[in-house]
């Protein structure tokens, strides 16, 4: 079972693992450095744990050690209890959810070992704003996509705002990231798959008009500039997914990433 350790000072080394999390580049390069991520909240937690990441240690309100139990009850990681006070001087904010946990990584797959049994992937050019990756796994999780291929420059979804707008469902779906983005694409057609570029262009092949196939990567790019002429050139099948008259009329010819991931998604399953 977990130690519970009672801590006042936010300056304590224990705690060094939960300092300054609103500083952005500062938690990257410490995490990566480092080997850890950070769970907010009970029930990513429980899924983190759950998962097989190993807990490095809990910090967490004293009100909150009943309803985790069971998961500190599985580890001798130690739990540190912690006042309001004491938590937002550690971590630079108000800590709403009331507890948090430090866990060890994973090392990745190779994208080769990743695509030995997936049927449909998604494959994720460039998004580096870590809510919009986030959401897109909880899509991906949601609507039965297998495994996601990461751009070398994506951003990371083990951040702490990825995992907690997937709500954990970055720890239910399979993911490697790229080492060579220009010829990146070159290894998951040798794997079968069929790539399909998710494009706004209207003169694409509607994407519910697509006969699927048995292997299927549907690429996504980067919210505004969107896939790179280099990865539209190597895609087997530009996609759309078509928009009304009236929205075209209204100015509106695309949806945001996550929607459109959303959409595509339900017809890699369907189709």
């Amino acid at each position: 079972m977990a130690q519970l350790i009672t801590l006042d000072d936010p300056r304590d080394p224990r705690v060094a693992d939960y300092r300054q999390l609103r500083d952005v580049n500062l938690r990257k390069s410490l995490e990566v450095a480092e080997g850890l991520f950070l769970a907010e909240g009970e029930k990513v937690i429980r899924r983190a744990a759950g998962c097989g990441y190993p807990v490095r240690s809990f910090l967490m309100a004293r009100k909150w050690v009943d309803g985790l139990a069971d998961v500190l009850d599985r580890t001798d990681a130690p739990c540190y209890i912690v006042d309001d006070a004491t938590i937002e001087g550690i971590t630079g904010f108000a800590v709403h959810r009331g507890a948090l946990a430090a866990l060890a990584r994973r090392p990745l797959p190779t994208v080769k070992d990743l695509l030995t049994t997936p049927s449909r992937i998604l494959i994720l050019e460039d998004l580096n704003d870590h809510a919009n990756v986030g959401a897109i796994f909880r899509c991906a999780a949601a609507l039965g996509v297998d495994a996601i291929v990461l751009s070398p420059r994506c951003a990371d979804p083990l951040y702490r705002r990825s995992i907690k707008v997937s709500m954990g469902a970055v720890f239910a779906i399979p993911y490697a990231r790229m080492t060579d983005w220009y010829k990146g694409l070159a290894a998951i057609r040798e794997a079968g798959f069929r790539l399909l570029a998710l494009t706004p262009d209207q003169t694409a092949t509607p994407i519910d008009k697509v006969a699927m196939g048995d292997k299927v990567a549907l690429m996504l790019g980067s919210e505004g500039d969107g896939l790179s002429s280099h990865w539209l050139k190597e895609a087997d099948t530009p996609v759309c997914i078509p928009m009304s008259q009236g929205a075209m009329d209204l100015g509106v010819d695309s949806l945001n990433v996550v929607a459109a991931a959303a959409i595509a998604c339900h017809s890699l399953m369907i189709g």
